[in-house]
C-alpha cells in the first residue's frame, strides 16, 4: 500500500504542482486539505472549482473545511487581547492563519490513517517552519513533507509541468505578485516590492482602496478584551472584522510596507493591509489604558512581544506561549468597555474617546478643577521617601553630573 500523505491546499500554482509531482517522484497517494480562514475567491472561481482542480491533479480526496469562526473566536482574539505586532508594527496575518490550517491538517491525516503532511512552503520563508513545528507539536509521529524544497523548478517549469499533467491552473509563467490573505488581513511580497528604495505599488491592494470621504466614525464595543459589537450591533466576531475591514478600509486606513526580519535569517520587504486587525488592537490597547492597574500593564506590554514573537516563529502550540496565553487571559478580565474611532485623511485613525465601568480612571483625582479630590499635602512626604536614597547617594558619594561644565 502507498503511503498517504495529507496536502495543505490552497488551489495555487504550487500546490496544485505538488499534487501530481508528490504522486509521480514519491509515489504517494494525496488528499488535499483545503482551510476556509476568510480567503476571498476569485468571482469566476468557488471553492468547488479549487476542489476539482485538486482532484484533475490526482488527489485521492479534497477536503474543504470552513474554519473562519474558529480562527476569529480562537487565534484572532487571543491576537486582540495580546496586542499582537511582530516588531511593533505587523499584526500577524499570515502566521495567525497556520496553526488553524495545521490543526486540521492533523485531523484530516488521522482520519484518512495518513503516513504524512505536506505543504507547498519554499526553503526561504517563515511558512515552512509554522507548518512543521506546528505539526511536530501536535503529531510528532507524523512525516513532514516539503515537495518545493525538492524540486528545484521555476515558476514557468511549473507552469509547464501543470500544462503536462492537463492540471487546470490559472496562473501564468510571469508572476507579479505573491499574496496570502485571510479575513484578518493581506499580506504581499514580490515584484517591484523586492527593492525597498522603490515606492510601494497601487496595484495589489483591495482591502483599502479609499471609497468613503472622511471622516468615518464608529464605536467599538468589548467584553472581557474581545470586541463584540459596531456601533451597538452584536455580531460574531468573524462578522465585525469582516464590517470593520469594509468601513475602515474605505477610507484607506490599514496599510503597512515595511522590512521585517524572517525567522530564517532573512530581511525582506513585505506590504500588508489590515485595517480591522490594526484598529482592534489599536483601540483594545487604548481601552486597557483605562482599566488595567500600572504594573500588571507594564508587565504585559513585555510580555506582548514576546507572545508576537512566538506566534511568528511558529510557537503556536508551544508551552510557553500557552502559559503566557494563561497571564493574559487573566489579564483581560475587567477590559470591558467602549472605544470611539475615527478615521480621517486616508490612513488615519484617531482615538476619540473610550470609557469603561471597570475604569481605573477617576474623574476627582485627575482633575484639576474644583471637584478635585486628591490629597496634595500627601506628596510632600511621598517625594520625600520615594527620593531617599538619591538624596543619601548624592550626599555620600557625590553626583558627578551636579556642577555644569564651564564654558
Amino acid at each position: 500500500m502507498a503511503k498517504r500523505v495529507v496536502l495543505a491546499y490552497s488551489g495555487g500554482l504550487d500546490t496544485s504542482v505538488a499534487v501530481r509531482w508528490m504522486i509521480e517522484e514519491w509515489g504517494v497517494e494525496v488528499v488535499c486539505v483545503l482551510v476556509d480562514v476568510g480567503q476571498d475567491v476569485e468571482s469566476s472561481e468557488s471553492f468547488e472549482d479549487i476542489k476539482a482542480r485538486a482532484m484533475a491533479a490526482g488527489a485521492l480526496e479534497c477536503v474543504v473545511v470552513d474554519a473562519r469562526r474558529e480562527m476569529a473566536e480562537e487565534f484572532c482574539a487571543k491576537a486582540i487581547m495580546a496586542n499582537a505586532r511582530y516588531e511593533g508594527k505587523y499584526p500577524l496575518v499570515s502566521a495567525l492563519s497556520r496553526p488553524v490550517i495545521v490543526r486540521h491538517l492533523v485531523a484530516q491525516a488521522r482520519k484518512f490513517h495518513a503516513q504524512a503532511v505536506a505543504h507547498g512552503c519554499t526553503g526561504k520563508g517563515n511558512d515552512q517552519v509554522r507548518f512543521e513545528v506546528g505539526t511536530h507539536a501536535l503529531a510528532p509521529d507524523l512525516e513532514v513533507l516539503a515537495p518545493a524544497r525538492n524540486w528545484g523548478m521555476t515558476r514557468a517549469d511549473s507552469v509547464d509541468y501543470a500544462e503536462k499533467w492537463e492540471i487546470p491552473i490559472r496562473a501564468s509563467k510571469e508572476k507579479i505578485y505573491s499574496i496570502d490573505e485571510n479575513l484578518w488581513g493581506r499580506a504581499i511580497e514580490c515584484g517591484a516590492i523586492e527593492d525597498p528604495w522603490a515606492p510601494p505599488p497601487d496595484e495589489p491592494y483591495t482591502l483599502t482602496r479609499v471609497t468613503a470621504s472622511a471622516p468615518v466614525e464608529l464605536t467599538l464595543r468589548f467584553a472581557a478584551g474581545v470586541p463584540r459589537a459596531i456601533d451597538d450591533v452584536e455580531m460574531e466576531l468573524a462578522e465585525l472584522i469582516a464590517v470593520l475591514n469594509a468601513r475602515a478600509g474605505s477610507t484607506g486606513y490599514g496599510r503597512l510596507d515595511m522590512v521585517e526580519n524572517r525567522r530564517v535569517g532573512i530581511k525582506s520587504r513585505e506590504l500588508y493591509e489590515c485595517p480591522a486587525a490594526l484598529a482592534l488592537i489599536t483601540a483594545h490597547a487604548d481601552l486597557e489604558d483605562m482599566v488595567l492597574e500600572r504594573d500588571l500593564a507594564h508587565e504585559k506590554a513585555r510580555l506582548e512581544i514576546r507572545w508576537s514573537e512566538l506566534v511568528y516563529d511558529g510557537m503556536w502550540f508551544s508551552p510557553l506561549k500557552e502559559a503566557i496565553d494563561v497571564f493574559i487571559e487573566e489579564t483581560q478580565r475587567h477590559v470591558t468597555g467602549e472605544v470611539r474611532l475615527r478615521f480621517e485623511a486616508p490612513g488615519l485613525l484617531r482615538i476619540v474617546g473610550r470609557r469603561s465601568p471597570k475604569a481605573l480612571y477617576d474623574y476627582g483625582l485627575a482633575t484639576y478643577d474644583a471637584a478635585d479630590t486628591f490629597r496634595h499635602s500627601d506628596s510632600e512626604g511621598f517625594v520625600r521617601i520615594y527620593g531617599l536614597g538619591v538624596k543619601t547617594w548624592a550626599h555620600r558619594q557625590g553626583a558627578k553630573n551636579a556642577t555644569p561644565p564651564s564654558s
